[in-house]
């Protein structure tokens, strides 16, 4: 079976234009959530969707040049966020893995809001922002990277455990680490630039530098 990516652009600081192009080059649905339009016509990219309460879209004009089937309006008052509803869109067409781009900076309960996103069951698998690129790493999944020599890993365990993650590369090895929520490892280096993870049990939640892309 055919597994579909599918991204959304949201609200908040993401990736320059140029960069958001190179990211969504491989995508097979793209959905913006309300402010997100901006960042994807920036750079040049005609989302399939549109959906949200737009209240923070700074000119509903831009809606305009969209067949209206493909613009999905919510009321402000709604019991799931924008990104919430771009998440459950793709998914509902099939989308199998999902990222996120945009949604750095701003409010901190804004933040916080996309951090919890990663602690479901069915959660994204990449959070891009202007200085971040974060993957969830899945159990019995790798992960490999490479990044500048030097660069900053930093790991959290996700969901209800246990967690049991080994690495290559990295400053201080993680193997054999015993993890609990709360618990994290921050500002580990990735000596070389290359290196890689595996997920024996539970998820984790990894916060690269924005250079992988």
């Amino acid at each position: 079976m055919e597994q579909l990516r599918g991204i959304a652009f949201i609200g908040g600081a993401g990736p320059q234009p140029e960069q958001c192009g190179s990211l969504s080059g491989g995508a097979d649905l793209i959905v913006a959530a309300d402010s997100g339009l901006v960042a994807a016509e920036a750079a040049g990219i005609w989302p399939d969707w549109i959906l949200g309460d737009m209240d923070s879209l700074d000119d509903p004009g831009r809606l305009d040049k969209y067949p209206p089937e493909r613009v999905l309006r919510y009321a402000v008052d709604k019991d799931y966020t924008d990104t919430e509803l771009a998440l459950r869109l793709l998914w509902e067409k099939g989308a199998c893995e999902t990222w996120l781009i945009g949604g750095g900076g701003g409010r901190t309960d804004h933040l916080f809001a996309l951090r919890s996103l990663f602690e479901r069951e069915q959660c994204p698998d990449r959070w891009l922002t202007g200085a971040e690129d974060i993957r969830c790493l899945f159990m019995q999944h790798e992960l490999r990277c490479t990044l500048p020599p030097e660069s900053l890993v930093s790991v959290f365990p996700l969901g209800p455990g246990p967690w049991n993650v080994e690495s290559q590369g990295l400053k201080w090895p993680l193997n054999g680490l015993t993890w609990d929520r709360g618990f994290f490892g921050i500002s580990n280096i990735s000596l070389t630039g290359a290196f890689s993870m595996y997920a024996h049990a539970g998820r984790f939640l990894v916060i690269l530098p924005l250079t992988v892309v």
